[in-house]
């Protein structure tokens, strides 16, 4: 592993939405390079940028017309690599956003390949034999190009796939992968890939990295062997450049050339069942909120998550980092159906858990979540991609232009979160989180490869919901506590399940819950000196009291309503 993804926090921007600085209503990489001192100061010491080279933005620049060129409305190459010169200053990495599976129909590759001639680019995207012939299962257009051929989608329309071949050969048009056109495919990437390398960025996140290889094997067979020799040529040419894999498979992913896979939100997964469980996303409009693990009352319990991702940990933790997010710019925001409380709660443990964090824009604040039209192809996510909210002046500091002129309306409620707000108050959601990475960074024992164990993890029984488990030599534990019904307490036990042994053992179970809690302690610390009247949590391994890790005055972490 690098060494610096080890204490690597990453922050993501959606740079049409993070700060204007020319007026235009549209965030620039000037805006990004204002806001460093900020980014760095919340405890992100890495950056993703999702995608801004030049597009007709058709799906929000992930349909891109030209990988070696910055868009103009974001800027110049030239603001690029001042980009890179000043993170870097600031000990703050850069990766872009890589979209290797296809390209815009408006690229120069594209409309060369639509020629009815032979030429350099007639392969580089997967083409039929005929203008009536179906895509084999894939989506597919014809009818709109002179030549000959319908050719296929990988994303949207305006998205044609670039041609890396066929796992399995079903039409005489379908090229095996080592076909000289789909390792000229391959080429080109790399090329890209080392053209933005050389002016100082620190790798990638690959947009759909599972989807080259069409008709690939279960496994990916195919697909995770260009991985590996990209991986190859990085390691030889650029050694400290970072791989991110849009997959969700790091059995796959991981261990064929990536250094950093995301846990995303997928409905019934792990990462969806602890901080989202709801439906209605497809409508802007989701439902079944508050059924989500950190939801304090929604008695849904942590094995629901350790269930899935313990599993996948185990197989492939030494190969690389299965990583958490707060959010994406294609998740629904988790205040949609978290509390400010919850959230704390939610942060605290994706930050202390293994693997590099990914902070979204704005969720350090709680942005909210806002049920818009579509743009940029975004349709629901449309919602998630407001400007930053900075202060309470015009467009929140976001934009000088005028407010029909912005990119995306910004929340215009009395109570909209902005950073000036919070910046000031030690209790806001703001402050929690800069304490949060700072304690993160503070602590060896939470780098990204730390060791993990879980130590308790009972069966949901009721609201009865606590999850203790060891990095190193810190001890972290988070979920509910309660207050106990009359006639209820210590005598009111029910059975629950410890994951780690596979004993039974009996805890008490009060009546309702009081609040959420989170705290930290290191391994073999005391209790002596702490009241017993302060939370407790207790079980054969621990009997502590839990320290803050959001406030420097106080000694136990406290927050939700009783």
């Amino acid at each position: 592993m690098k060494q610096w993804l080890k204490d690597a926090v990453f922050y993501e921007i959606y740079p049409q939405s993070f700060y204007d600085t020319n007026g235009d209503g549209i965030g620039d990489l000037q805006g990004i390079i204002a806001k460093l001192d900020y980014i760095r100061d919340l405890g992100c010491n890495a950056l993703w940028i999702n995608p801004c080279f030049d597009s007709p933005f058709k799906d929000a620049g992930y349909d891109v017309r030209d990988y070696k060129k910055i868009a103009p409305r974001y800027g110049t190459n030239e603001d690029a690599a001042a980009l890179f010169r000043a993170a870097h200053e600031k000990g703050i990495r850069v990766l872009f956003d890589l979209v290797p599976g296809h390209t815009s129909e408006e690229h120069p590759w594209f409309k060369a390949s639509c020629k009815p001639g032979h030429n350099e680019y007639s392969d580089r995207f997967i083409w039929t034999d005929s203008c009536f012939a179906s895509g084999d299962g894939m989506p597919f257009i014809g009818g709109e190009t002179e030549r000959n051929g319908t050719y296929i989608l990988n994303f949207f329309k305006c998205q044609p796939a670039l041609n890396y071949g066929y796992g399995k050969i079903n039409e005489k048009w379908q090229k095996p992968t080592d076909d000289p056109a789909c390792v000229a495919t391959v080429e080109a990437m790399k090329d890209v890939m080392r053209f933005w390398l050389d002016m100082g960025c620190d790798g990638f996140r690959v947009d759909m990295a599972s989807s080259l290889v069409k008709n690939d094997t279960k496994n990916k067979k195919y697909t995770c062997k260009i991985w590996r020799n990209i991986r190859d040529m990085l390691d030889v040419e650029y050694p400290e450049a970072a791989l991110i894999a849009e997959w969700n498979g790091p059995r796959m992913s991981l261990k064929n050339g990536f250094d950093m896979d995301f846990y995303l939100n997928w409905q019934g997964n792990g990462y969806n069942w602890l901080m989202r469980n709801y439906d209605g996303a497809m409508d802007s409009n989701p439902h079944n909120i508050g059924k989500a693990y950190f939801c304090k009352n929604s008695g849904t319990g942590i094995d629901k998550f350790l269930d899935d991702y313990l599993p996948a940990y185990k197989a492939t933790h030494k190969d690389g980092l299965w990583c958490f997010i707060t959010c994406n710019h294609d998740t629904i925001r988790p205040s949609a159906g978290l509390t400010t409380d919850e959230l704390r709660l939610a942060y605290a443990t994706i930050f202390t858990l293994p693997g590099a964090p990914f902070v979204y824009y704005g969720d350090e604040i709680g942005m909210r979540y806002l049920p818009l039209p579509t743009k940029e192809g975004g349709y629901f996510r449309t919602g998630s991609r407001t400007p930053m909210q900075w202060d309470d002046t015009a467009n929140h500091g976001f934009s000088t232009a005028d407010a029909q002129d912005i990119y995306l309306p910004v929340d215009t409620a009395a109570d909209a979160p902005t950073v000036a707000a919070q910046a000031d108050d030690p209790d806001s959601l703001l402050n929690s989180v800069k304490s949060l990475l700072a304690f993160r960074h503070a602590h060896a024992d939470l780098n990204a490869d730390a060791p993990f164990k879980v130590l308790y993890a009972p069966k949901a029984k009721d609201d009865y919901r606590p999850f203790v488990w060891q990095r190193g030599d810190l001890i972290c534990a988070g979920g509910c506590l309660h207050r106990a019904a009359a006639g209820a307490g210590r005598g009111s036990e029910n059975s629950v399940h410890d994951r780690q042994g596979g004993d039974r053992q009996r805890h008490a179970v009060p009546g309702r819950t009081e609040l959420c809690y989170f705290g930290i302690r290191l391994k073999d610390a005391a209790s002596d000196g702490y009241k017993k009247s302060q939370p407790r949590f207790h079980h054969r391994d621990c009997d502590f009291y839990f320290y803050s890790v959001f406030s420097s005055t106080s000694s136990m972490l406290r927050f939700g309503t009783q």
